[in-house]
Parts: structure tokens; sequence; C-alpha cells
């Protein structure tokens, strides 16, 4: 079966783009895929706005021999988060929220009712949120089970009696789900919208143009959906159910703020350029420039993140450091593996998602990066596919 489609270079100057380093990048792509690691790939590599790279290649599901198209629809999982932070971007410019706004100024029923599981509630904040230092469980099921997850009321009753485990605050570690639908909930709340996917849709989507993209999978998009297919090994921190569920429970009407929106690469790039243009899209001014730019700034030190800190250990590696801003993660400084690779600028941003999804804005080489796979993979793999393929392509840039 022939793999690839045709690549789309464009526009950049010759001077400006080595053309054989993405040739590497796209034939390492190849391999990866030929060699079963994952399944397939759209992708997007632009340098000062301009698509320097363009192609689709491998499987939507290679189970079933079906090509991925470059219009199909991913889950994108935790790259979802991106999409609510921008919502609080947009609240935040407007004051609506505040860094300092604590989650129970806006969800009272967050404290529950037991006064033994009180402990810290009052204290988290904005911050905490955006940072990944609330404090509470790094666990993918934010209180309730996965077919419950895209009720985002049920979710938010259930967290009132979920426990904080830290003193807000005091470490970083990565939350998969909890966090964000606190965010989301938020949101809403202080917009007064009786749907967060509507007022996702009224802030975010619509003002991009982003056509494919939604909280929830429409039906109507069913034919073009990416199905999750996992390859996890045995006896891991998530087995394949944990995700593969996702194929049914991000249905047309859920609502899951940290994992629920599906995107096509075409719509993750018109949002990454957004970010690159500091908050604009065709002269609209939809986040802040003045937010974005402290959004993009390190906040949390030399704090490491403890759920990749872990996992950092378990293969080697050198120990990284945690590198959040307000929501994105950050490249950083040194030499440790992350997602982004060691040759990115350290205020390189971006978001990712359970591996398999990616996007960065290097704003020093002015380069956008865009990768959705069908195939999830080990997350420690991710992260070391990862760097090797964001390696490559920053070094496309002259």
């Amino acid at each position: 079966m022939k793999l690839t489609n045709p690549t789309v270079l464009t526009g950049t100057a010759a001077g400006d783009i080595d053309t054989k380093a993405l040739a590497r990048l796209k034939a390492e792509i190849e391999r990866d895929i030929e060699g079963g690691t994952y399944d397939g790939v759209n992708i997007i590599v632009a340098r000062h706005g301009e698509v320097v790279l363009r192609d689709t290649i491998g499987y939507a599901e290679r189970a079933t021999g079906r090509p991925l198209q470059g219009d199909d629809v991913f889950r994108v999982l935790s790259l979802t988060k991106a999409f609510t932070n921008a919502m609080v971007y947009r609240a935040l410019g407007e004051g609506r929220l505040s860094l300092s706004t604590r989650v129970v100024d806006l969800i009272p029923e967050f404290l529950g009712t037991d006064p033994f599981r009180m402990l810290r509630k009052d204290r988290i904040n904005l911050v905490h949120l955006l940072t990944h230092r609330s404090g509470m469980a790094p666990t993918p099921n934010p209180g309730v089970g996965p077919d419950k997850f895209g009720n985002l009321a049920t979710v938010i009753a259930a967290l009132g009696g979920v426990d904080v485990l830290f003193e807000p605050g005091t470490n970083l570690n990565y939350s998969p789900a909890i966090n964000h639908a606190l965010m989301g909930e938020m949101v809403r709340r202080a917009y007064g919208a009786a749907s967060f996917g509507r007022l996702a849709d009224k802030l975010i989507f619509q003002p991009l143009g982003m056509d494919s993209t939604r909280f929830g999978l429409p039906r109507a998009w069913e034919d073009r959906a990416v199905p999750l297919k996992v390859y996890l090994p045995e006896g891991g921190f998530l087995s394949p159910e944990d995700i593969e569920c996702l194929n049914d429970h991000i249905s047309e009407d859920a609502e899951m703020p940290w994992v629920g929106s599906v995107s096509t690469v075409d719509d993750v790039f018109t949002f990454a350029e957004m970010i690159r243009n500091k908050g604009r899209h065709d002269g609209e001014q939809l986040i802040a420039p003045a937010v974005l730019e402290q959004a993009t700034t390190l906040q949390t030190g030399d704090m490491p993140n403890d759920l990749y800190a872990e996992m950092a250990r378990a293969r080697g590696w050198e120990m990284p450091k945690g590198n959040f801003g307000l929501g994105f993660s950050l490249s950083g400084t040194g030499t440790a593996p992350n997602f982004f690779g060691p040759f990115t600028s350290p205020r390189t941003h971006g978001n990712y998602g359970a591996g398999s999804s990616l996007f960065w804005v290097d704003p020093e080489r002015d380069m956008t990066f865009v990768f959705l796979s069908a195939g999830v993979m080990e997350e420690s793999e991710n992260v070391a596919r990862f760097q090797k393929l964001s390696t490559m392509a920053v070094a496309a840039a002259l």
C-alpha cells in the first residue's frame, strides 16, 4: 500500500528552510509507521505562518486497512486542554476570572459536605489549576467512571467528595482530568453559559473558523473519525480500555473539558497560529497579548512534574523540570527528554494528548509544528518519539 500522499512545500525562501531536513523528517515518520510503532499521521510544519510541510501518512485504522485522510477527525485527548485554557485566557482578559479566583468562589459545592474531606479545598485557585499545582490526585477519573465523563454537572458534583492530597502550590503533578474539569465549569459559570460546549464554540471555535472541532463527536462526523487504538504494555499506569472506551464516551453531547474534544490537523494548526500571532486571527484579537505573554512564561521554577519524573526514573533518563506556564507546557532549558526536544527555544510552548497528539510554537524561530497520530503509544515511548521528531523539525529551520 502507498503510505503517503503528496507533500506540499510552499512559500518560504530557500535560505529559510532546509527541505532535505523536512524530507528526512517525513522518511522517519514513514519508517515508524511501517515498523508498526503507530498507524498514521497528519502533520503540518510551518515557518513564519507559511506551510513548509503538510502530509498525510499511513492508516486511520491499520487493522482494517483504512487509509488516513487529510480531513479526518481525531479524538485529540489531552490536547483538548489547550482549548479549555484558551477559554480561560479569554475570561482573564475580559475580567470574568482572575488567577486568584478560588474554585469555591464559583463552585461552592466543591467543598462537599464531609468536613474531613474539605481540607485545603478552599485554597485552590485558578493559577494552581493552570500550573498543575492544585494538590489533587493525578487520576484520569475525576470522581466518576468513564461512562459518566460526558456529563460535566455529574463530574463537578462528584468532585465535592474528592480529597486534596497536598497543600496547593507545593508540588507539580500533571492532572489528567480534575483540574480542567474544574476550570471548564469555572469558565461556564463565569460567563453564565448554559453549556460548556456551546460556550467553546462561541469563544474559540467559531471565531477561528475551526469548523471540524467540537467538544464531543457529532454523529455527522463519525465516518471521518479516527478510532482510538491503543498500543500499551501490560501492567502500566493505564490499560488500553482506559483510553479506547473514549471511542464510545466522546459522544455528540459529551462535555469533557480535559479530554473530550475532536479536531483535524488543519483546525489545530489554525489554533496554534492564533497563539503564534499573540492571540490574533483575521484582524480580531481573541486573546490579549499580555495574557499570552504570562501563559508562555515559566511559572513553576525548578519543580519537577511528578508524573513525568517517575517516568524518567523508570527509563533511566535525566530528570526533567516540570516547565509549565499558565496552561502551556514549555520546552525550558537543559537536555532532559521532553516532547519538544532539547533544541527548540526555551519558551517553545504547546500542548499534547496521551500517546498521540502534539502541537508547539517556537517563538524564536517563528515555527509551528502540529502532529496528530492514529495509534496511541505508551507515554514514555511517546516522549521519546516527539523528542526525536521535534528535533528533526526544528533542525529544518535555517
